[in-house]
């Protein structure tokens, strides 16, 4: 294990051996962890996590609008849920990497929800945070397809940033903000294991995704 006393609270819970199929790309040797659960297709009103999910996620095109004060909230609470888990110390020689948006920075709808996170969490630490792997062509998002790309498909559109690889990371912390199958978690592994073949990755998300009873055949 590589996270060292990670735990300051019980608000970070680790993917097992019990809730690790359903997140069928993650292998026993994943270190996974997650804030909340997230409930697939209930909507904003089913929970308090999917109400910071579906917030986090407003698309860019709704940035001029009343509603956009609730992503900068949601924002906000996840990185201060993670701040509120996490032992300050632990920070320490971790770098910490968020999964790319599914838009290319050149897009209008790029959107760096994850690296804000990173970045008001860390503020007034002496925190390692790294863009390190960005997309090199926009896609759809996750959350809007049923076709769901694999880890390869997406480690394909993924790219390294050279310029931004020193210093060497000891430990990469791999941050995202929903857990589903667990493919950008696997795809971001696998490019940033190639990069630096011996540095071990964790990952850290804002929610798993769950699914209700009801959605499960009878």
């Amino acid at each position: 294990m590589i996270s060292r006393n990670i735990f300051v609270s019980p608000m970070l819970t680790r993917i097992d051996e019990l809730t690790r199929n359903d997140h069928h790309h993650l292998i026993a040797s994943d270190e996974c962890y997650f804030l909340g659960e997230y409930t697939a297709r209930r909507g904003f009103a089913y929970s308090r996590t999917n109400q910071l999910i579906v917030n986090l996620k407003k698309p860019l095109d709704r940035r001029s609008r009343p509603e956009w004060r609730y992503k900068e909230n949601a924002i906000c609470e996840i990185a201060r849920q993670f701040r509120e888990a996490i032992d300050e110390a632990w920070f320490n020689g971790v770098t910490l990497v968020p999964v790319p948006p599914s838009k290319t920075k050149a897009d209008l709808l790029y959107d760096d929800r994850m690296l804000q996170v990173i970045k008001r969490l860390t503020d007034g630490m002496n925190a390692d945070v790294r863009e390190l792997v960005v997309q090199t062509k926009s896609m759809a998002a996750a959350h809007k397809t049923d076709d769901r790309p694999t880890p390869d498909e997406l480690a394909r559109n993924f790219e390294v940033l050279e310029e931004r690889c020193e210093p060497h990371p000891t430990v990469i912390a791999i941050i995202d903000d929903v857990l589903t199958t667990g493919a950008h978690f696997k795809a971001m592994q696998m490019v940033l294991t190639r990069r630096f073949p011996r540095v071990a990755t964790i990952g850290l998300f804002a929610a798993r995704r769950v699914l209700h009873a009801d959605d499960f055949d009878p």
